[in-house]
């Protein structure tokens, strides 16, 4: 069944690979981002593309006419540094949900999917890198990472008392450290693969050996390769699932492991400048996945090491594109 689908968000990064998957599955697609067409990360030419800021209600009124189902990415985030330096910035993003949400009561829209992120779990559950468990539901009492975490906690209470009051069918999705192609490398929001795949391709071109790296190197993480992420989203929105779902890899590895990674990518013994001052975030994440596996059947696949060779060359390529 071809459907009228709007991606918020859809300049950002997320949102430019969803609706290149959904184009391509034969559906009517408007993406929208606040950002000039200029500013975004891909631009569709089988997409309705519009620039508009979705944090005033009539803008969403207005674009959420005539649509099916609202993918609402849109947000002010980035990596660590950007989240722990623009924690007013990243709570105003409420304001888009709440609107949308209005104008998708207006309009009768079937479903809404909110794009939520493992920010939203306790900060007690990650303050050590062995055993760590965020099984969706351990996110209350809730004690959130600020700003950032607390918006996406208060976005994802929003949607379900709207799916209660008004019968949308809504999907959430809490994603943990999603990176690929296509995003942000360079703009300081950047998130952590990117941000070590620049650093050694900055490092190789300069001939140096070494770079710095935010805290001991020995905080975990783990990362999810967008395609995974795409498929995931699609396979909640076809699902029954209407509680909040991990959308992440258990492919858990330290920053130091990460480096090593891309360091064997780019074929080069990489030294390590440890930051202790720079924001770090917190001490250990990964995702619990027995929710998605019970209720989609599936999980996300793609290894670190694959994602990260696609990452890197792409990241090459817009490096020495700039520096011609």
């Amino acid at each position: 069944m071809i459907k009228n689908i709007v991606i918020t968000g859809g300049g950002g990064f997320i949102g430019g690979h969803l609706a290149r998957r959904l184009i391509n599955d034969g559906h009517r697609v408007t993406c929208i981002d606040i950002k000039p067409l200029s500013e975004w990360y891909q631009v569709h030419e089988k997409a309705n593309n519009i620039q508009s800021d979705l944090s005033l209600k009539e803008e969403c009124l207005e674009h959420l006419n005539g649509q099916d189902e609202v993918y609402n990415l849109a947000c002010d985030m980035g990596g660590m540094g950007f989240i722990e330096n623009n924690k007013a910035l990243c709570m105003l993003s409420v304001l888009i949900n709440t609107h949308l949400l209005m104008a998708a009561v207006e309009h009768g829209i079937k479903k809404y999917f909110f794009a939520s992120s493992a920010c939203v779990y306790p900060i007690h559950l990650q303050s050590t890198t062995e055993d760590i468990n965020l099984e969706e539901s351990l996110v209350y009492p809730a004690m959130p990472e600020d700003g950032y975490g607390w918006e996406k906690l208060f976005g994802e209470r929003m949607c379900q008392n709207f799916s209660e009051d008004y019968k949308i069918d809504v999907k959430i999705a809490r994603f943990h450290n999603v990176y690929g192609p296509h995003g942000a490398w360079n703009d300081g929001r950047e998130k952590a693969p990117a941000a070590m795949s620049r650093k050694i391709i900055e490092a190789v071109d300069q001939n140096r050996d070494a770079i710095e790296i935010w805290g001991d190197g020995m905080q975990t993480r783990s990362f999810m390769y967008i395609d995974d992420c795409v498929e995931g989203i699609l396979r909640l929105m076809e699902s029954p699932v209407n509680t909040p779902l991990n959308i992440g890899s258990t492919e858990q590895v330290t920053i130091n492991e990460l480096v090593d990674i891309v360091g064997d990518i780019a074929e080069i013994k990489i030294k390590k400048i440890y930051n202790l001052a720079a924001p770090l975030g917190v001490r250990g994440r990964n995702s619990h996945n027995e929710k998605i596996k019970n209720e989609l059947n599936w999980s996300p696949t793609i290894s670190l090491s694959e994602g990260m060779k696609a990452t890197y060359s792409w990241i090459l390529k817009q490096y020495n594109k700039e520096n011609q």
